[in-house]
């Protein structure tokens, strides 16, 4: 079994997770009713989407 023969450094221990960091989400706003949402995904409130009504507007049915 591999084991280890030197203790890893903070820093090297550090470089290597890197590149583990979260990005943050992307959100743009909805052109019809403002709300946000991802891109190049449906809008949950009004139900839009590339300006073509997609579902039923939630606001509406409430």
């Amino acid at each position: 079994m591999a084991v280890p023969t030197k203790k890893v450094s903070k820093s090297k221990r550090n470089m290597r997770r890197s590149h583990l960091a979260l990005t943050p989400v992307n959100v743009v706003t909805c052109p019809n009713c403002g709300e946000s949402k991802l891109p190049h995904h449906l809008c949950r409130v009004c139900g839009m989407y590339n300006g073509r009504q997609i579902l039923k507007d939630r606001r509406q049915e409430a």
